[in-house]
């Protein structure tokens, strides 16, 4: 009886403790909520997302709000403290490989956009300029773990790092440049209470029940401000003593991934795709975000992010090679939700937002084709290069041949 209880529980075992599980459940709750989305119970299925719900003091109004804005709080702290650990005893614990996720993200933001601007500067659509600069970082990180070793551990993390940044300037795109309005009392308010949270951790007062108080007020604060709630997972990470990280990370770590995330993807992906999705490839609004999103991202992050290392204020990270790089920024033009939500900001009318979103779904299923075909056929290649030559020269400075 022991035996046959051991052999049905390590399966799941290893399912779980297997990081590819993550990208496989991801794509299976978009293909299942995509499939819910338009059938005939469609409206039934979306309505229960979008349902409005009893609301007070400014708290979420629907599912899909508490969602992305408290439940995604979890998973940002759990992201926060795997950055703030290789800020300060891993991979990005130098100056020069700290700086290079910014400009990094400063590449995928800026290209993307020109290219949008390049087909609609002239026909009226050019305030969708945002929806192409955003990465996803729950389903690119997803997907990359699905490609296993054939992506470095310390290019995961610099996925990592690189899409929270893309996460926290999208952001700033959307307070400053789609009407985003700012509360200065509540925000005020935030600062306070995070200042609290580091004289916490200044005093070595043990995490628990007080941080924990804290961190709710935290978020309430900023989700009052008018600033996108579920940052406040960083920014407690960040607050918190490195020493206590592993703790904390063993708890959250499995209601995250398997629990967290799969609603997370249920939820934003339940979209109702137009009848014809060809209108999305006949108008300068689709060509902009698919040609910002596929072309743009991956072009954008490389091209900064080689000058940043050719003029020596940058290095590559360990056992990382450009090629693999390159292959990296295609995963970052999975834009899907924060684009989704610039959607419903930049334009009013409906036909619109449907070209806009039917954009973003053909980006992300290119994005996805392209970086595992790349992977496939050169990750290999770079892997075997690596183990021959396990680390860059000092200035990442390594050929791509």
């Amino acid at each position: 009886m022991k035996r046959l209880a051991k052999k049905t529980i390590n399966p799941l075992k290893y399912f779980i403790a297997d990081s590819r599980s993550i990208g496989i459940l991801l794509l299976l709750c978009t293909g299942f909520s995509l499939l819910m989305s338009n059938t005939l119970s469609g409206e039934w299925y979306r309505s229960i997302w979008n349902a409005e719900t009893a609301s007070a003091f400014n708290l979420p109004h629907s599912p899909l709000k508490w969602i992305n804005d408290f439940l995604m709080s979890f998973f940002f702290l759990l992201a926060g403290m795997e950055i703030k650990r290789e800020l300060v005893r891993g991979e990005l614990s130098s100056f020069k490989r700290a700086i290079l996720p910014f400009g990094a993200a400063l590449g995928g933001m800026v290209v993307p956009a020109l290219i949008y601007l390049f087909f609609n500067a002239r026909s009226g659509f050019a305030h969708g300029w945002g929806i192409p600069t955003a990465t996803d970082i729950a389903f690119s990180l997803g997907i990359a773990s699905l490609f296993g070793k054939r992506v470095p551990t310390s290019l995961k993390i610099f996925l990592m790092a690189l899409a929270i940044i893309d996460d926290l300037g999208a952001i700033i795109v959307i307070a400053l440049f789609y009407g985003g309005k700012v509360q200065g009392l509540y925000l005020a308010l935030g600062a306070i209470l995070y200042g609290l949270l580091w004289l916490c951790n200044y005093l070595r007062v043990k995490p628990g029940l007080i941080q924990f108080a804290i961190s709710l007020l935290l978020w309430y604060a900023i989700l009052s401000s008018g600033i996108e709630a579920s940052i406040t997972g960083v920014l407690v990470a960040f607050a918190m003593p490195v020493n206590s990280l592993p703790k904390l990370e063993k708890v959250i770590h499995g209601t995250v991934n398997f629990l967290i995330l799969p609603f997370f993807a249920l939820a934003n992906t339940a979209v109702l795709i137009p009848a014809d999705i060809s209108i999305a490839l006949n108008n300068s609004i689709g060509i902009g975000v698919i040609a910002g999103l596929v072309i743009g991202k991956p072009v954008g992050i490389f091209l900064f992010s080689r000058f940043l290392v050719a003029l020596k204020i940058a290095r590559l990270p360990s056992h990382v090679y450009w090629k693999q790089f390159l292959g990296m920024g295609t995963l970052a033009g999975i834009g899907f939700t924060m684009s989704i939500f610039t959607t419903t900001l930049a334009f009013s009318g409906e036909n619109y937002r449907d070209v806009a979103k039917i954009s973003i779904l053909i980006s992300m299923m290119l994005s996805l084709l392209i970086s595992w075909m790349y992977f496939l056929m050169v990750g290999q290649s770079a892997r075997r290069k690596s183990a021959a030559v396990p680390t860059p020269n000092m200035h990442g400075e390594i050929a791509l041949s």
